[in-house]
């Protein structure tokens, strides 16, 4: 799983539009989007700071491995 399908899933589980996560990072929607549709690349601290939202490791975030919810 990449890390769009990833960030995607993550989001629709926690039942949230992409406008909120965006504000909850403190990130510009436009950004988050870019993520979410595979446009973009997030940096090291911003793929840290999505793990920290979610509650995952980064593994699990870029597709490493399908365990690695923190809360596990």
């Amino acid at each position: 799983m990449t890390l769009s399908e990833r960030l995607k899933q993550l989001r629709e589980k926690s039942h949230m539009k992409q406008e909120d996560i965006a504000k909850g990072m403190g990130i510009p929607l436009r950004t988050y989007c870019r993520y979410e549709y595979g446009e973009r690349e997030p940096v090291a601290s911003v793929l840290c700071q999505m793990a920290d939202f979610y509650g995952v490791t980064i593994d699990y975030l870029v597709g490493r491995t399908d365990t690695g919810a923190t809360a596990e």
